[in-house]
């Protein structure tokens, strides 16, 4: 078995009203930053795991993604391997 370490990007989907992005967003022109056009915010999640091999991973990593760390309705999430595979045993 190796240990895998993965980010978890969550971000509200798109369209959708996202508070916390118009709040920096105004923030940010309030500041003088006044090409920015748009702020979506989301939530990076990491996560070290032992699995059989990386698909494996990414595998129960989405689903979850799916029961927990993202809300199917308002967010989209992408799973990606971060990093090299260890062996767990060292």
């Amino acid at each position: 078995m190796s240990q895998y370490r993965l980010e978890v990007r969550v971000k509200p989907r798109p369209g959708l009203l996202d508070p916390q992005g118009k709040a920096v967003h105004h923030s940010l022109n309030s500041l003088g930053w006044d090409g920015v056009s748009d702020v979506r915010v989301g939530k990076a999640i990491y996560i070290d795991m032992d699995a059989e091999s990386a698909d494996a991973a990414l595998e129960a990593v989405g689903v979850m993604c799916r029961k927990l760390l993202a809300n199917p309705v308002t967010e989209d999430f992408e799973v990606s391997l971060v990093g090299e595979a260890k062996d767990a045993g060292s």
